[in-house]
């Protein structure tokens, strides 16, 4: 589908590990201002897509362009939060000072951050339920909290495009209601959230555009045009 003010462009993109395909001629336009699932069965490639997408992988063939930033850095226009469980939380830091770390690209790796910074770390705690734990280690917190401390992080950033991989995974009911209403927060910013989703029965409550992907592209487009059944069987395969 046709997208007038992308956010993300991909174009020609094939990634595969070893000699075998992961992503097969991705194209894809990504909106500006949309909270965006991408969803698709185990292995469809959907960590990779966005990996890919910030650089993290390196595509066989292919590109990514950020329209939007219009040929800015995207140093601190991008801000990405991985999925929990693929992080080593053995690093001893405290909770307030992963968050802050959202502002180094701000501050440039120079200058410390400091009282200011510190005061907005505690406030975006509190807007994910963490501040009563600022001074924990990471490492003591369960996945679910980790993966708000992620967020709050990615949240200090103030970027532009906000990419995050299986944002309420392993976090309870109450806390995923809380990171929507969040994420819905910064979409009336005008911010852009890409997010591998893997709960079918919350993409059109959660989302207004969605990918669907199996290795390619099934199908791309606002959540009421492109989640039907057809579509979803030609990803699923059932």
């Amino acid at each position: 589908m046709e997208v007038n003010n992308s956010a993300v462009s991909v174009h020609d993109l094939t990634v595969a590990y070893d000699v075998k395909p992961v992503l097969w001629d991705i194209d894809l336009e990504l909106p500006k201002g949309k909270l965006i699932a991408i969803v698709g069965p185990n292995g469809a490639g959907k960590t990779t897509l966005i990996k890919t997408m910030l650089g993290l992988i390196e595509p066989l063939t292919g590109e990514t362009t950020f329209p939007i930033l219009k040929g800015e850095s995207t140093d601190n226009k991008i801000a990405y939060i991985p999925q929990s469980g693929s992080v080593d939380w053995d690093f001893p830091v405290t909770v307030v000072d992963v968050v802050m770390m959202g502002r180094y690209g701000h501050l440039g790796w120079l200058k410390r951050p400091g009282k200011k910074e510190k005061q907005m770390a505690l406030e975006t705690l509190d807007k994910v339920g963490m501040k009563e734990y600022a001074t924990r280690q990471i490492s003591q917190l369960s996945g679910g909290q980790q993966q708000r401390v992620f967020l709050a992080r990615a949240l200090i950033q103030e970027a532009d495009i906000y990419f995050m991989d299986e944002p309420f995974k392993g976090v309870d009911a109450q806390t995923e209601k809380s990171i929507v209403n969040l994420l819905k927060e910064i979409q009336k910013e005008g911010k852009t959230v890409i997010a591998v989703h893997h709960d079918l029965q919350t993409v059109a409550e959660y989302f207004d555009w969605v990918t669907l992907i199996d290795l390619k592209i099934i199908a791309s487009g606002p959540v009421e045009e492109v989640f039907t059944q057809e579509n979803l069987r030609l990803t699923y395969g059932e």
